[in-house]
């Protein structure tokens, strides 16, 4: 009695798929091994000049940085020796922070209306169009307007308007990134939500936010780190100060500014000085960096 040939199962259905990578051809294995090759390059080329960056910094500024240099006025003669950078320290908490409380919820909010509100809207259209304008202008043009629209109504070089300044170059940064990150988040999350009858804007909060919160720190540190370096808008619009200024208004300064100052001049002092800064603004960045990472992995998995 014959057995139907479709009740037999083939050859191919019952040997065990193979999936190992030995398996592969030999073409897509040799191609395989050359990309990880060049991946592997290309971060030897990123990782090395990093390195000699962090280094030589480490290396001038390790010996300047004191408590006596963390506390002390900046000297008002270049020539002189020793000295502290304290002024420009606390210029540069006072600006960036205020930049940043200034510019965060600004572009977290942008970004969101963006991707989960106007979509392709002509008016969402416009401010995509306008963050990548924003993206690629030079921050001496940023310090330019500020001059025009603040100071030379106010009469007044400060700090606020350094805050200011700061705070237009981190906003397009912040805006574009945060958005790239929503969109990651799977459409699948917020139709699972809405299916359980939650508003958009519930969704949005408890779902689509922790799922992309990582990412939005990113991109938010990223346009700290950039707002926390720049020297040109700061120059025009804050003035310069020897002593500690806790206060938003009148004139001050910053590490970027002083690392400028000093470096330029001819003094040994001075060029300690400025590898002191230099130190103490990476310093800086860095604590903050970790900072922020510790809190978003918090949050992101305490919602989750």
């Amino acid at each position: 009695m014959s057995v139907s040939t479709a009740s037999r199962p083939t050859a191919a259905a019952s040997a065990p798929l193979d999936l190992r990578r030995s398996s592969l051809p030999l073409r897509r294995r040799l191609v395989d091994n050359f990309s990880k090759v060049l991946m592997m390059l290309a971060l030897l080329i990123a990782v090395i000049p990093l390195g000699l960056v962090v280094y030589y910094v480490i290396r001038k500024g390790g010996g300047v940085l004191d408590g006596d240099f963390l506390t002390s006025d900046i000297p008002r003669s270049a020539r002189r020796l020793g000295g502290g950078m304290a002024p420009a320290i606390v210029g540069t908490l006072l600006t960036t922070g205020t930049a940043a409380a200034m510019a965060i919820p600004l572009g977290v909010l942008g970004a969101i209306y963006l991707n989960e509100y106007g979509k392709q809207r002509p008016l969402a259209r416009l401010v995509r169009t306008m963050a990548d304008v924003m993206t690629g202008v030079p921050s001496i043009v940023m310090g330019l307007f500020i001059l025009v629209i603040w100071v030379l109504n106010v009469k007044e070089k400060s700090a606020f308007a350094g805050a200011l300044a700061l705070a237009c170059l981190m906003l397009p940064v912040i805006i574009r990134s945060t958005e790239e990150m929503l969109r990651l988040v799977p459409d699948e999350l917020r139709q699972a939500s809405a299916a359980l009858g939650a508003r958009r804007w519930k969704t949005t909060v408890s779902v689509v936010l922790p799922a992309a919160i990582s990412g939005i720190v990113s991109g938010v540190m990223l346009a700290i780190a950039r707002a926390a370096g720049e020297t040109a808008p700061l120059i025009v619009v804050m003035g310069i100060t020897f002593e500690v200024n806790w206060s938003l208004s009148g004139q001050n300064t910053a590490l970027p500014a002083q690392i400028f100052n000093n470096a330029t001049e001819p003094y040994p002092g001075a060029e300690l000085r400025a590898w002191g800064a230099a130190l103490t603004l990476m310093v800086i960045v860095l604590l903050f960096t970790v900072v922020a990472r510790l809190i978003s992995s918090r949050f992101a998995i305490k919602e989750r």
